[in-house]
Parts: C-alpha cells; structure tokens; sequence
C-alpha cells in the first residue's frame, strides 16, 4: 500500500506507529514511543553538507560497493522510527522501504537548532540497533565526530572510515568542497 500524503503536511504530536508508516509527512518526523518529532536541518550549510557527502560516498567508487541514501526511514526499535540525514547500506542488503536491518553507517549533520541530549538519544538508538559508524559532522565548526558504545569522541584522524573496507571520508576534503559553496 502506498503511503497517503499527509493533509496539512504536519503529524499530530501523537499518533500510532500505523498512522506514521502510511503517511507522507512533508518535512519527515521521527516516530519515538507514540510522538512524532521533528527534525532539524534544511538550511543550506545542513543541505550542502549532505549533497557532499552523497557524492563522496556515491556507487561511483566500484569496490565499495555502497549506495548514500538521505533521510530513509529506519526502525531502530518496536516504537522508534529514526530518520538519519544519511545512511550508507551495502549494495546487497535488502531492498526496504523503512530499513528494519542496520546500516553500515549513519551519518548526521548537525545545524544550530540541533540540541545535544536529543542528538545523543537519537545517537543511541542507533548503536542499540547494531550500527557500526555513526558519524556526526557539524559544518559550522568543520569537525566531525565519532559515536561509539564510549561514547561521543572527536575525530582527530582527519576521516571518518569504515573498518576493514576502503569506504573513508577525507575531512579536510569535504570541509575544501562547504567552502567553495
């Protein structure tokens, strides 16, 4: 059944996960325990940021072998629903409208509406669900970060990486490409 476009493009506050996955929502929320909730971004440097790495990470590098898709749904638990910026999932995985298998990396981009322990929260569901590389990249400041089961550290090897491929993010790369913007 294809999903119905929302009426006045906003979700109420609380609905059912039903209502959530059968509906189109414009800009897309998250689902977490019965409440829709916003997501931030959209502005240019939140948009320009997300373009680049789309392009960094796209299937054009032959053995990596990875699509960048932004903002697909996953659900990450029975009642959550999270929407990344971008996930990176292998070329072979299952092909799913929301993804309900890990990714093998998800990728937020921070904007200025962002708040930590949101940010945090949303970076746990995504570690409790089995994702290996949770990256965070704050475009205002150029500095990208690494979420682990220790928890937040800076990235201080200049790329984000895939462990044991050759998928690697060149910050210095990415940060050369926001300023030509």
């Amino acid at each position: 059944m294809k999903p119905q476009l929302a009426e006045d493009d906003r979700p109420p506050e609380f609905l059912s996960l039903e209502e959530y996955l059968s509906t189109v929502w414009r800009p897309d929320c998250e689902f977490v325990d019965g409440r829709s909730e916003e997501r931030n971004g959209f502005d240019f440097n939140h948009s320009r940021t997300v373009t680049t790495l789309i392009v960094t990470l796209a299937d054009k590098h032959e053995p990596w072998r990875v699509m960048a898709l932004p903002s697909l749904r996953m659900r990450v638990a029975p009642t959550r629903v999270r929407v990344p910026d971008l996930c990176v999932i292998e070329r072979e995985s299952p092909r799913e409208q929301v993804l309900t298998h890990p990714p093998l990396a998800v990728i937020e981009v921070l904007s200025e509406d962002d708040r930590l322990s949101l940010t945090m929260e949303k970076l746990a569901d995504y570690l409790r669900f089995g994702v290996g590389n949770i990256w965070i990249v704050d475009p205002e400041s150029r500095i990208a970060y690494r979420y682990t089961s220790a928890g937040l550290e800076k990235v201080q090897t200049g790329e984000l990486a895939v462990s044991g491929t050759p998928i690697r993010v060149v910050l210095s790369e990415m940060f050369a490409e926001l300023d030509r913007a």
